[in-house]
């Protein structure tokens, strides 16, 4: 299954949180990698809103942390443009994007690594057709 989408600029506070330590830990631990300081914003294309849904039916982990200033996160394997990553879907209480933007993470700067910027189109897929590798 594939979505396709617009990269957006983001808010910035994906660099916070991606830092932040038991985050760090868990993301090793869980996808064998340690992620990018930063998240890929993507609003999803009009035509592919009848599948969102069902691409994040099934997700692959769960952040859970150990500060309870802090929320609950999915995480779904994905490669973005054959790039290995993961989506990450906060809990409804914090999220600041509406459902049709989503927020990917990977072991590196994926607009630096796919050379691409706000703006440009990318295809996100279910990792289980891919590289499941989060190497950059």
């Amino acid at each position: 299954m594939e979505l396709s989408g617009i990269i957006q600029r983001g808010a910035g506070k994906g660099a916070y949180f991606m830092q932040v330590d038991w985050v760090v830990k868990q993301c090793e631990k869980l996808l064998s990698m340690t992620p990018f300081p930063g998240t890929l914003n993507v609003q999803i294309r009009e035509a592919d809103f009848p599948t969102l849904d069902a691409f994040f039916l099934k997700t692959d982990f769960e952040l859970i942390p150990d500060d309870p200033s802090f929320c609950t996160a999915r995480l779904k394997k994905v490669t973005v443009n054959g790039v290995a990553a993961a989506v990450v879907l906060p809990g409804e209480e914090v999220r600041i994007h509406d459902t049709r933007t989503i927020e990917l993470i990977a072991a590196c700067n994926l607009k630096k690594r796919l050379k691409l910027g706000d703006g440009d189109t990318v295809t996100v897929s279910d990792s289980k057709n891919h590289e499941t590798s989060c190497n950059c």
